[in-house]
């Protein structure tokens, strides 16, 4: 992985007159790496794409990719990226073969080989009118269009929208390939489960506030695991309630029941081997579900 920096920003903020959609984000994106900004809906992870595309000027701090104001620099910076919008905006009469060629032109390279290939990967049909087409395959096209001019850096708005699960595991495939060959991918979605299949490292947004980032290997050991143990006597819950990074704590008589962080899971442990053991279970919950507890600990956190 380079360690050059593909996106930089510091204190980016944007309001819609008096709402604040974006509040002083800091983020550094290097080149080479698939990062994964994430939250729901109206986070506000839209708005920051389209300030790095030059769509929207910020209120307040600046952005920079590859050294470059999207703002000031529009045509300069949209060299260098392929962009996937939350919202497409197609023409409904051509075909995908017809997109194909009038960007390639707008890029300067009218060539249509490398999204002939990537559409056959993507098993789009390229002489559909758009108007005829599935939103899946809307957002296939959007891909080969984003993908076709080699760029060095993919920023993707949630980008297997309608896709089925063999064409997304094809469309990772090539985010992987793409960062092997040197470029970068700002990959926005709402969904942990699709962004832990390919990250190197996540961003948490909420509310317009960055409130983490972490590498998926970091995020792994907050990893929540769900913990039952049967003893062979009632228990008190007084033993077990300090024990740090402990959640969900019940105790029914002589069973226990809780979840615990990875890191947490040492001392629990310790702790319930000093009694006798009738029974013990210990099983790592979701991706999806670590994220939503530690997404309300950084939420209080920011608040």
């Amino acid at each position: 992985m380079s360690s050059g920096i593909a996106i930089r920003t510091l204190d980016l903020t944007k309001r819609f007159g008096t709402l604040l959609a974006l509040d002083s984000v800091e983020l550094n994106i290097v080149e080479g790496e698939i990062f994964g900004y994430l939250g729901p809906n109206g986070a506000g992870k839209s708005t920051t794409l389209r300030l790095l595309v030059g769509l929207l000027r910020p209120t307040a701090g600046s952005a920079r990719v590859f050294g470059l104001d999207p703002w000031s620099s529009a045509p300069a910076v949209h060299r260098l990226i392929g962009y996937v919008p939350g919202e497409l905006a197609l023409y409904d009469r051509l075909t995908s073969r017809q997109h194909i060629t009038f960007f390639g032109h707008l890029r300067g390279r009218p060539d249509d080989k490398a999204a002939t290939v990537i559409a056959d990967r993507l098993d789009l049909d390229l002489d559909r009118p758009v108007r005829t087409m599935s939103k899946g395959n809307r957002q296939k096209l959007a891909l080969v269009l984003a993908l076709m001019s080699s760029p060095q850096l993919l920023i993707l708005d949630e980008p297997t929208g309608g896709l089925d699960p063999l064409v997304q595991h094809e469309f990772h495939a090539m985010m992987r390939e793409h960062t092997a060959a040197g470029g970068t991918v700002l990959l926005s979605s709402h969904i942990l489960s699709e962004v832990q299949q390919v990250a190197d490292r996540v961003g948490v947004l909420r509310e317009g506030r960055l409130i983490a980032v972490e590498s998926l290997h970091e995020l792994r050991q907050k990893s929540l695991h769900h913990v039952t143990a049967e003893f062979a006597a009632p228990i008190q819950e007084s033993d077990f309630r300090e024990l740090a990074g402990i959640r969900d704590l019940t105790i029914n008589g002589a069973t226990l029941t809780c979840s615990a962080p990875q890191s947490a899971l040492d001392a629990l442990i310790r702790r319930i081997s000093q009694f006798r053991i009738v029974d013990f279970a210990c099983a790592e919950a979701d991706l999806d579900e670590t994220f939503m507890a530690f997404y309300e600990i950084g939420a209080r956190n920011a608040a």
